[in-house]
């Protein structure tokens, strides 16, 4: 965050400003030193606006940051449990088809030997 504890002057305080007024020597014309005072407020006052504009503008993309990034971690806890389980999915998997092939052997090949040999006697 911005500190602004080594700001001399707030707008206020410029305004508020009273010069002494020198009667012997020369002296600064009142109405120079107040419109150069007011442009000054008037920036001191663009300024704080802008400073906190930002400041909210910061806290708003740290939180946009915080949510990012906990997205961020969720998505690969769930890349990687994905990942380390799928070996163990295609594994299973060919377990199955390995089983199936067996049984499919079992069950269809002897009627596959029958039908052989019943299809050279047509």
């Amino acid at each position: 965050m911005l500190k602004l504890d080594n700001i001399n002057f707030t707008p206020k305080d410029i305004l508020q400003k009273e010069f002494k007024e020198k009667r012997m020597g020369s002296a600064y014309d009142p109405t120079d030193v107040d419109s150069f005072l007011d442009d000054v407020i008037k920036d001191y006052d663009a300024f704080n606006k802008e400073i906190t504009r930002l400041q909210g503008e910061n806290e708003r993309l740290k939180a946009k940051n915080d949510e990012l990034s906990r997205q961020v971690e969720v998505g690969a806890s769930i890349g990687t449990r994905s990942t380390s389980e799928q070996p163990v999915s295609s594994a299973t998997n060919m377990d199955i088809l390995k089983r199936l092939s067996n049984l499919e052997r079992r069950v269809f090949g002897s009627q596959l030997g029958n039908d052989q040999s019943d299809s050279h006697l047509l």
